[in-house]
């Protein structure tokens, strides 16, 4: 790999000392960064993540925090622009650039709104997928921005291409199969001789690799075949329509990893270009090259996740359609591309309030000592006192046997429920106490020994609803404690979900280590950000046990400090149960009908528990870490 990519961990910051710094300088160089023990925006102020954080929770939004950086959303898309620019530069290269950013990528309007009014003096468009996203599109794109119309698409979705180009808009409808084409032939006449622009998806032979691999490929979902290709130009010249014949489009796949299955694609696509210029398309000058453009997830810097760079991708984009527009004696084409995991990911992070820890229960007060012990609980106990740095790694092993010894005297019979309670804690302590011990050694036993007695940390938030990927895909996210970074993060980390789904996990693993820190929650808290959550997640995530869409706020970031300019708040419970077909009248009928007829309650507490049901209908899902019981009874 070469050496611009190669991120070594640094034991330092270029803001003071920091134990352990996440990978950060992978996955968040140039946006985030650590100063004084505290992950902050790397960005004017550079303002700390947690103090943003605090401040939301001051002005009530508790649970998970999705929080928007818009400048994040500017810095890519002129990192797109930029780089194009310089390359078709380098190259001499006569076709424009343009980009288009796929809705179904991130639909909420905290993020769209942003995307529009950044996107404005870049002429960056929008690409759609259905009748609901080209209506946003419709709404809210610039008028000096292009709208490429994508999917299958049935006659009112034509129909509503039409209305678009009635508008003024620029907007270009991508054939999928022969019916769209006939669909566009039926309406063109209603319209006065205003019609969008046409282009045909192109099937390749080439396709991609990994996850996303299917979305190339001869048998891949969409586009057109080499015949229908010819088919489609037949018709567009009969129908005296190959004058709006404009742009081809294919599509390898998203988080493209490597380098060299989009080159492929690119040859191809290429001459099929070439080719149907030379068939009469005398208008056909765009290439949309699709999505795929990778984001680098990774916190380990022996994994990484691509194997080039935007300038590498950009260069080999205008070299290769350069050199076969040469060859072919073609003009050189005007270039699209939809990056929208590049522009989306960064700007947004999952905050998620750590509830508690499960091993806090293994402390020496829960133990509980007989007068008589078994001979290897008190030799537990022994090995525990005893334990120092120049022995830890001895007493680690005598204690991981002892406990198989006695869960197996416990399997026959022979120890009670106390002593093998006594034994869970007594390894537990001294496994904590000999990884403190030999904090500065990294070998593989001592990883295998985390992976044993992992830290289970509850976090307060829904997998399925904020991080999607992790569940269906095994898609790690950057994750890390917001501040406490000049200490040492001595606990193997295991996260759970609230959800009621065993799935709702992210495992310890050895070869990605994540470790975090002991910390007691009845005294302080404790908060963990997902980092480059912006794409996918939020389109994706799912209502698992109701959970909603988390509180979102928007922050813009000033050289003075910084500004929550919009809050939007996650969806109450009545909400979420009106949005999958639930009567609210008829809940609170119900409820209130049935509150009624106990007979284990008088009317004033009868009244009292309306209150409470109205209360927690108007409440959200997620948990609170207040003690609310209180407020209903403090009266009683």
């Amino acid at each position: 790999m070469d050496k611009k990519f190669r991120h070594k961990r640094r034991s330092l910051s270029r803001y003071g000392k920091t134990m352990n710094r996440y990978g950060i300088d992978i996955w968040g160089k140039n946006k985030f960064d650590i100063k004084d023990d505290k992950v902050i925006v790397d960005y004017k102020s550079k303002p700390a993540i947690i103090d943003i954080v605090n401040e939301a929770r001051k002005n009530g939004l508790s649970g998970p925090l999705i929080l928007r950086f818009p400048h994040l959303i500017d810095k890519q898309i002129s990192l797109i622009y930029s780089t194009f620019k310089k390359v078709k530069n380098e190259f001499n290269y006569k076709g424009k650039f343009n980009a288009v950013f796929p809705l179904k990528v991130n639909q909420y309007s905290g993020f769209v709104q942003n995307l529009v009014k950044i996107g404005k003096k870049y002429g960056y468009g929008l690409e759609v997928g259905s009748k609901a996203e080209l209506i946003l599109a419709m709404a809210y794109n610039n008028k000096n921005a292009p709208i490429t119309v994508n999917g299958f698409k049935d006659n009112e979705m034509v129909i509503l291409s039409f209305i678009a180009a009635k508008m003024g808009y620029n907007i270009t409808v991508t054939i999928e199969g022969i019916n769209e084409l006939e669909s566009i032939v039926e309406n063109m006449k209603n319209f006065d001789g205003t019609i969008p622009d046409i282009g045909l998806r192109i099937r390749l032979h080439s396709s991609g690799i990994g996850i996303w691999a299917k979305s190339g490929g001869i048998n891949s979902k969409f586009g057109l075949t080499s015949l229908e290709l010819i088919t489609a130009i037949d018709m567009l010249k009969k129908y005296n329509l190959i004058k709006y014949f404009t742009m081809i489009h294919f599509h390898i796949g998203s988080q493209i990893e490597n380098i060299a299955p989009l080159k492929k694609a690119l040859r191809e696509a290429g001459n099929i270009f070439a080719e149907l210029k030379k068939m009469g398309a005398e208008n056909l000058k765009s290439i949309d090259i699709g999505g795929g453009l990778a984001v680098e997830y990774s916190q380990n810097d022996n994994s990484f996740l691509r194997n080039y760079s935007l300038k590498e991708y950009a260069s080999d984009i205008v070299y290769l359609l350069q050199d076969i527009a040469k060859r072919k004696n073609v003009e050189e084409p005007d270039i699209f591309i939809e990056s929208g995991r590049f522009v989306a990911a960064s700007h947004a992070v999952l905050i998620t309030p750590v509830l508690e820890l499960f091993s806090k229960e293994y402390s020496e007060k829960a133990l509980k000592f007989k007068k008589n012990n078994p001979p290897l609980v008190s030799e537990l106990f022994d090995l525990y006192k005893d334990i120092n740095k120049q022995n830890a790694l001895e007493f680690l092993h005598d204690s991981m046997d002892h406990m198989e010894s006695l869960l197996t005297l416990f399997d026959l019979g022979y120890i009670d429920i106390e002593d093998r309670s006594n034994t869970e804690i007594l390894v537990n302590l001294i496994i904590k106490k000999a990884l403190i011990l030999l904090k500065d050694k990294n070998t593989n036993e001592l990883l295998s020994i985390q992976d044993r007695v992992q830290e289970r940390y509850l976090l307060n938030f829904s997998l399925f609803q904020s991080l999607p990927d992790t569940w269906g895909l095994h898609q790690n996210f950057p994750v890390m404690p917001l501040d406490k970074l000049n200490q040492k993060d001595t606990r193997s980390a295991s996260l759970w979900d609230i959800t009621c789904d065993s799935d709702g996990e992210i495992s310890f693993n050895i070869k990605n280590p994540l470790f975090l820190h002991d910390v007691n929650l009845e005294l302080e808290d404790y908060f963990l950000g997902f980092f480059l959550v912006g794409a996918y997640q939020e389109t994706m995530g799912i209502k698992h046990n109701l959970f909603a869409h988390p509180n979102e706020i928007n922050i813009e970031i000033n050289d003075l400090g910084y500004k929550i300019t919009n809050t939007i708040k996650t969806k109450s419970i009545i909400s979420i149960l009106k949005e999958i077909e639930y009567n609210e009248e008829e809940i609170r009928e119900n409820l209130c009908k049935k509150i009624d007829e106990s007979e284990k309650m008088d009317e004033k507490k009868k009244e009292r528990i309306n209150k409470m049901i109205n209360i927690f209908l108007n409440d959200d899902s997620y948990l609170k870490t207040d003690i609310t019981q209180s407020r209903f009874f403090k009266n009683e």
